[in-house]
This record gives C-alpha cells, structure tokens and sequence, in this order.
C-alpha cells in the first residue's frame, strides 16, 4: 500500500507544480478583471493542494517528483506562441482548458495505475481533480 501511495502523491506533487506554473505563465496576459480572479482564485486553490500533497510526502519521508522538464518546456513554449496573437483571453481559457483537462485524464490513470494508495491520498486525488473540473467550467464563459 506504501508504494502505490508515495507513487500517486509524487504525481499528484508533479501534476500540481505544473498547473501552478502554467498560472503563472498566462496571468500576466489576462486582461479581463474577473477571469483574472478566477485564476488567482484557482493558483490559491491549487497551492492550499499542493501543502496537502507535500504534506503527506512528508509522511513517507518523500520529497515528491518535479514535472517532466521536457512537459515543461513544451507547455511553455505552446503558451508563449499562442500568446503572441490578439485575443489573449480566450486563448488563456483555451490553454487552461486543455492543462485542466490533461490534468484529470492523468490523475485517472494514476488511480488506476495505483490501486493500493491509502484513501486519505485518493480523497486528495479526487478534491484535485474536482478543482480541475472546477475551473474547466469557469473558463467556458471566455472560450
């Protein structure tokens, strides 16, 4: 049960490093006011998760996975160019749409893929793919 445990939660820390940055990544080109809350809300949320996830790493005496420095460069660099045209609104909703999106099909996969994980982690697994979910809904106003 261990193994399967620190497993998700080094995904759940990994996925949630990611999400945080792609916030950061496209708050400074939101020019609407409430979407822009509504991302600071979501980068807030996404924090509070995250103290959850490296608090239960701590647990395990883990210290948890970075992204994928290559999902990284490539998330950046697809949000860099498409921020370059007009529109920056929907093409920010666009953007967290699909990270969102990638976000809940892979934490899918890691509950599945680790069975044995303890409940209180799968719970946390599911509050994360709620607050995906969440936020998904929130951006379809600006797409």
């Amino acid at each position: 049960m261990g193994d399967d445990t620190i497993k998700l939660l080094r995904e759940c820390n990994a996925g949630i490093k990611m999400g945080l940055s792609s916030l950061d990544d496209v708050l400074e080109h939101v020019s609407n006011e409430k979407l822009r809350s509504l991302l600071l809300q979501s980068h807030d949320t996404h924090s509070r998760l995250g103290d959850d996830t490296r608090k239960y790493l701590e647990e395990y005496h883990d210290e948890g996975k970075e992204p994928a420095a290559m999902a990284k460069m490539m998330s950046w660099v697809k949000t860099n160019v498409k921020l370059g045209g007009e529109d920056s609104d929907r093409v920010v909703a666009d953007l967290i749409t699909d990270g969102c999106n990638m976000g809940v099909k892979s934490l899918y996969r890691y509950l599945h893929q680790y069975p044995a994980a303890e409940k209180k982690v799968k719970s946390l697994v599911m509050d994360i793919i709620e607050a995906e979910e969440t936020l998904v809904k929130e951006m379809r106003d600006y797409l």
